[in-house]
């Protein structure tokens, strides 16, 4: 098991941490303040302006489709040679992804049209998502139904003549707020009469389709996460696009699901060791310049217990992080799912951990916005839930233990 990463690999990791240092982290500031302009002019969805002048800097640095492993569209990077750049991006989880074009959901969208999209697909949605032109949301969270079970999904989509009918409810669908956000991949049911696992298919949903309703956004612990387009309820009714809409086989939605989930989870695990990091700094930092009770925080016992535990928890997540990446390459996602599964319980709460001593470290700021450690903690507490809950992955975990030891999954 070598979890050594390529020479391609370190050159990109120098570069995005140059980039990052020389453009993304001064921005900061600059772009809050312009998300703030645009809430308090009723428009919270709309991209600060900053954005687009991080993502020229980007694109003209190399620094773009990096998660895609395809050489031509992408990075050309393996999932373990990716890992560390994600890492890197989570340092500024906020804006550094999308200045890179490496964004959730867009990056899981562009993963599924590349796999399994037509070749007027991939014209129409997948170039432009690549180009950064167009956005993109995912539709496959209901408030009906217990959504961490996916078999659940009631949204409907009858295939009727040439047309797919769909009807029902989605909420959470990330992006689905900002206005270039043109197209969603809705998950819904083709074929109720089907398997357990062969009901549902996913289909391409134009944004300004009739029928297509976006009603609200849903908030993060009250962040609107506004910049980033929400996580918008839409509903369907009586919304109808065409066969050729249906993206890859019909039926096979939820195994392409699953296929959309497993690198993005690297990519999700990696980005909360970046944030994890960046709160480490901030906690040593803000340890070594306050003085409490006649000394420095940085010779307080329980605060260096702090510290030493913090990295403990992060090189732990860590080597898990890049050991399920190494298996993706090696052996592919499917037979990777244990650790696959593991990484996602293991690396939000290590890094919730360390944001949570961090927090505890700055008092008063540490939960305001005047550091960015709150709003961190709140997308780290939201990945506990996010693609797929702690629970349902401890029970994956618990079922394929229980086979390798023979005691069965019942």
């Amino acid at each position: 098991m070598d979890f050594r990463h390529s020479d391609r690999s370190l050159e990109v990791q120098a570069r995005v941490r140059a980039f990052l240092d020389e453009h993304v982290l001064p921005a900061e500031g600059v772009f809050e303040e312009q998300a703030a302009r645009a809430r308090a002019a009723g428009t919270p969805h709309r991209t600060p302006p900053v954005m687009a002048e991080l993502t020229a800097a980007a694109r003209g640095r190399g620094l773009w489709n990096l998660f895609l492993p395809d050489p031509v569209e992408g990075g050309g990077l393996s999932v373990l040679d990716y890992a560390p750049v994600a890492e890197l991006s989570g340092r500024s989880v906020a804006i550094a992804p999308e200045a890179m074009n490496c964004a959730a959901p867009d990056t899981g969208n562009m993963e599924l049209l590349h796999q399994f999209g037509t070749d007027e697909q991939k014209a129409r949605w997948l170039r432009p998502l690549l180009d950064g032109e167009i956005k993109s949301c995912f539709a496959m969270t209901e408030p009906a139904v217990a959504s961490s079970d996916a078999t659940n999904i009631a949204t409907t989509a009858r295939v009727s003549g040439e047309q797919v009918v769909l009807d029902g409810l989605k909420w959470w669908s990330t992006g689905a707020m900002r206005p270039e956000c043109r197209v969603a991949i809705v998950m819904a049911v083709t074929d109720p009469d089907g398997g357990r696992h062969a009901r549902h298919s996913m289909i391409l949903v134009p944004m300004d389709t009739p029928g297509l309703t976006v009603e609200r956004s849903t908030s993060v612990f009250g962040y609107d996460d506004g910049p980033h387009g929400g996580h918008g309820v839409l509903r369907f009714e009586g919304v109808r696009v065409p066969v050729a809409n249906l993206l890859g086989a019909r039926g096979a939605g939820f195994a392409m699901a699953q296929a959309r989930l497993g690198p993005g989870r690297i990519h999700h695990c990696m980005r909360s060791i970046g944030m994890a990091e960046r709160a480490l700094e901030l906690l040593c930092e803000r340890a070594s310049s306050r003085t409490a009770f006649g000394m420095p925080l940085a010779r307080q016992g329980v605060v260096r217990e702090w510290i030493a535990e913090s990295r403990i928890r992060i090189e732990q997540a860590r080597l898990l992080v890049l050991k399920a990446a190494w298996m993706i390459d090696e052996v592919g996602a499917r037979a990777a799912r244990t650790e696959i599964a593991a990484i996602k319980v293991v690396a939000p709460a290590a890094a919730s951990w360390v944001l949570d001593k961090a927090i505890q470290a700055h008092g008063a700021a540490g939960v305001s916005d005047d550091v960015p450690l709150a709003a961190m903690w709140a997308q780290l507490r939201t990945l506990r839930i996010a693609d797929g809950p702690d629970e349902v992955h401890r029970r994956s975990i618990a079922r394929e233990e229980l086979r390798r030891h023979g005691a069965g999954a019942g």
